[in-house]
């Protein structure tokens, strides 16, 4: 299996702290070792980092460790694989262009026998399993909707599509067009909002530690999303299979009645 990482904020943030502790997990601490990604949106655009080397031992993982991108939301994944070989190709996360806006998914899980019909626009690259997951929810996104819905459109959208692929086994994703971050749970995912008062945070994979509240503003709000929690004494939640959250300025917002 692999591990999931995703941070939206409500001011630019960078996210050296949390990918720090997740890259021990790529072949260091944690058995993740056949790739890993990192995507930083830019507004609509997205800047995407891709290694099919342990992160834990990449220069390319250790360079962003030492050069921080700020942005508002970001998604990163390293991977254990299931299905497909080690290859650039096969590595999350995955990128694709609907309604001139980049989205971007990584997936953690393994989904049996499910091979949907692509007819549309968007077909896989890579042989895994996600990819293909991510393409079909793209088309289905594409013919529910004539151009860009509200957040609130898509969230009804994506509770009917996601158990779908997630009846033919874990299905635990991040997805985001730039507008807001989506998580769903099939097996196990965590969520952290930090928030004022800010205090200290311990990783659980390094010895490193920062008190937020000397690099941060009281407005400031930043919603976490990992596989496993990656710091010590934080009040990470874990949420319930079969659950989908959705963040927006740095916290989880409802999405609201789905008419239909």
């Amino acid at each position: 299996m692999c591990e999931l990482l995703g941070m939206e904020c409500n001011v630019p943030t960078d996210i050296v702290f949390s990918f720090s502790g997740l890259r021990q997990r790529g072949g260091k601490t944690g058995p993740h070792a056949d790739g890993w990604g990192l995507a930083f949106y830019e507004g609509r655009a997205t800047r995407v980092f891709l290694d099919p080397s342990p992160a834990a031992h990449s220069p390319l993982a250790h360079f962003l460790s030492e050069h921080p991108i700020k942005t508002l939301l970001a998604i990163g994944h390293i991977r254990r694989r299931t299905r497909g070989p080690t290859t650039l190709a096969n590595t999350h996360p995955f990128v694709r262009e609907l309604w001139g806006r980049y989205w971007v998914f990584a997936h953690n899980g393994n989904l049996e026998n499910f091979h949907p019909r692509l007819h549309a626009s968007f077909h896989p690259v890579g042989r895994t399993d996600s990819e293909r997951a991510f393409c079909w929810l793209m088309q289905e996104l594409a013919k529910a909707h004539a151009a860009v819905p509200t957040v609130q459109e898509l969230s009804c959208t994506l509770r009917e599509l996601l158990p779908v692929p997630a009846r033919h086994g874990s299905f635990n994703l991040l997805l985001s067009n730039g507008q807001a971050l989506w998580a769903h749970c099939s097996t196990k995912l965590h969520v952290l909002e930090r928030a004022h008062p800010f205090g200290h945070a311990q990783l659980a994979d390094e010895d490193l530690r920062v008190d937020f509240a000397q690099v941060t503003q009281p407005s400031d709000r930043a919603a976490i999303v990992a596989t496993a929690p990656l710091t010590a004494g934080e009040p990470w939640q874990a949420l319930a299979p079969g659950e989908m959250r959705v963040f927006v300025g740095g916290r989880a917002v409802a999405a609201g009645p789905c008419l239909g």
